[in-house]
């Protein structure tokens, strides 16, 4: 049986790639970008071009978006309203969790569905052993689409909130950056004694390693079981004394001659929730500054 088609709006990196992995897989796939020439290599490999919005639009039930961001979609498509009704609208462009709320209204008043998404790889992972896609919206919708959104990566259904899918999108990638940033101010700072990033790299994986173990020392589960069961105010590793060590960690850093930034945010926020009463908790005690941001 021939697989259903795809309409693919937006030909930058990661649309692109989307539409590649399609047209790979067989799937009937048609195109359409604001700048008309960025087509040219998907035309070559099989997809169909579309002359305006409308016709991307016609061409497919499951239109797979990947702008700029959502303003571009409405750019785009905000004058189609007919063509735009029965469509189920995939975004996997960028935004705030509200903004694609927002997004959800307009696409109903317009007799569209939206499943808002976050994709978890670059470009280059798309389609590949460990790409995955946050979704949200109606579920029966993903299902309906699943066999073909599949070949982006696997489907994870978060919630009917259609601005969850962005909400864990944002968590993961914060998550990620601030890791390997807090990783890149370790190098800078033993470097700083001639200490090679190779040489200091087998000790960073020892402690990224033992966050996310279910050993004994498995920091990301024990935060985590901390949280949920309610945070304690009496830890023998006491978040006082680890605000006083982050002091520290910003003395080594000026000593170094290196940028402070990222360790005097840690430490303000480590101290703000010593001060809120958390001094005797442990370090999952500082979610409470979190949830509580300073006036």
């Amino acid at each position: 049986m021939s697989k259903s088609p795809v309409t693919v709006i937006g030909l930058g990196p990661m649309g692109a790639k989307m539409a590649e992995t399609f047209l790979k897989n067989g799937r009937p796939t048609t195109v359409w970008n604001r700048t008309a020439s960025k087509a040219a290599p998907l035309v070559e490999q099989g997809a169909t071009l579309a002359a305006t919005p409308a016709d991307a639009l016609g061409a497919s039930e499951l239109i797979v978006i990947s702008q700029t961001d959502y303003p571009a979609m409405y750019d785009s498509l905000g004058g189609e309203t007919d063509a735009l009704k029965g469509r189920v609208l995939v975004n996997l462009s960028s935004g705030s969790p509200d903004e694609l709320r927002r997004a959800d209204a307009w696409a109903a008043e317009r007799g569209a569905e939206l499943l808002t998404g976050g994709i978890m790889v670059p470009p280059p992972g798309i389609g590949r052993p460990g790409s995955y896609v946050f979704y949200s919206g109606v579920e029966t919708t993903l299902d309906r689409h699943r066999e073909a959104l599949l070949e982006l990566g696997d489907a994870t259904f978060v919630g009917t909130d259609p601005g969850l899918s962005m909400l864990y999108y944002q968590a993961q990638l914060y998550l990620f950056w601030s890791t390997l940033t807090s990783y890149m101010h370790a190098v800078a700072l033993v470097g700083s004694a001639g200490v090679s990033a190779e040489q200091f790299r087998p000790f960073a994986a020892t402690t990224v390693s033992s966050l996310a173990g279910d050993g004994p020392m498995g920091f990301l589960r024990i935060v985590t079981e901390h949280i949920d069961a309610g945070l304690t105010t009496d830890d023998p590793n006491a978040l006082r004394m680890q605000a006083v060590g982050a002091d520290h960690v910003i003395e080594a850093s000026r000593e170094a001659g290196i940028d402070t930034t990222g360790p005097t945010a840690l430490r303000n926020l480590f101290w703000r929730a010593v001060d809120e009463g958390y001094g005797g908790g442990g370090l999952s005690s500082v979610i409470e500054a979190i949830r509580n941001p300073a006036p």
